[in-house]
């Protein structure tokens, strides 16, 4: 399987562009993702999400066979409280991401669900809710170098039929973002850290973007807070030596919140 890292924006994103549908770049990024399914390999048998949305004091991966939904935001159209993703869980695969996490501690949960970095994008991706998907958390607290070893201790699931989906946004500045105003241009800042990490991740100079705080005034106006970029580090962590990389949708939304994609594989 490939890796895949996913842009889901500021709360329920494609509800806020368009009520009744998924924006122009979302509907790019969904016919990319469901590509996934005419490779050459096998269909994924499960998703792995890593959500910018969820944050635990450990690694802990969700075990419910029927997740709920949640709608964890505020202020927003309504429609974007009934939206229903009836996607399985798989307890299974949440014993094996706690296997191959081992000895770290990985707890089990079986009351989280759907957070909305989750199901904004999939919703449009998998409308039928046919493929089984299992979230685990993250902690902002730990340094970036722990979530870039997690990544690499779950390798190994793409192997197994597993795709590993990497939640958040490179460029994440929600305090900048035009919100409700006509669209600006992007801050000349986001165009270059954007351009700097696409650079990085082309040339496989992963230990730059793990200590991205020391990037600068671009990284750090990029990345305000770490809960959305550190899905990216899961993500690249996995990709094998020579393994090509690509960045199937591109664009700054609101001036301020990257919607790059990133594909390993």
């Amino acid at each position: 399987m490939p890796v895949v890292f996913v842009p889901h924006g500021g709360g329920p994103w494609p509800f806020i562009r368009n009520p009744l549908g998924a924006p122009d770049e979302l509907n790019e990024l969904a016919g990319y993702l469901r590509s996934v399914r005419s490779l050459p390999k096998k269909p994924p048998r499960a998703l792995l999400v890593v959500s910018g949305h969820w944050e635990e004091p450990v690694p802990t991966v969700m075990t419910s066979a029927h997740p709920p939904m949640l709608y964890d935001y505020y202020g927003f159209p309504p429609e974007s409280y009934t939206v229903m993703w009836p996607a399985p869980g798989d307890p299974g695969l949440a014993l094996r991401v706690q296997q191959l996490l081992a000895p770290l501690p990985v707890k089990l949960d079986e009351s989280w669900g759907f957070d909305h970095g989750t199901w904004s994008v999939l919703t449009h991706v998998y409308p039928d809710a046919d493929v089984p998907v299992v979230q685990l958390s993250i902690n902002e607290t730990r340094p970036a170098a722990f979530h870039f070893e997690v990544g690499k201790r779950l390798a190994p699931l793409r192997d197994e039929g597993v795709l590993i989906v990497g939640s958040g946004n490179l460029v994440h500045n929600l305090h900048t973002y035009a919100w409700g105003r006509h669209m600006p241009e992007p801050y000349d800042w986001a165009i270059r850290f954007e351009e700097a990490a696409r650079e990085m991740m082309m040339a496989g100079e992963y230990q730059a973007l793990i200590d991205y705080e020391t990037l600068g005034r671009d990284a750090m106006l990029s990345i305000p807070t770490p809960d959305h970029y550190l899905p990216l580090l899961y993500v690249i962590a996995a990709r094998q030596q020579g393994e090509a990389i690509s960045f199937p949708v591109e664009g700054i939304d609101g001036g301020s919140i990257s919607m790059l994609t990133v594909r390993v594989g």
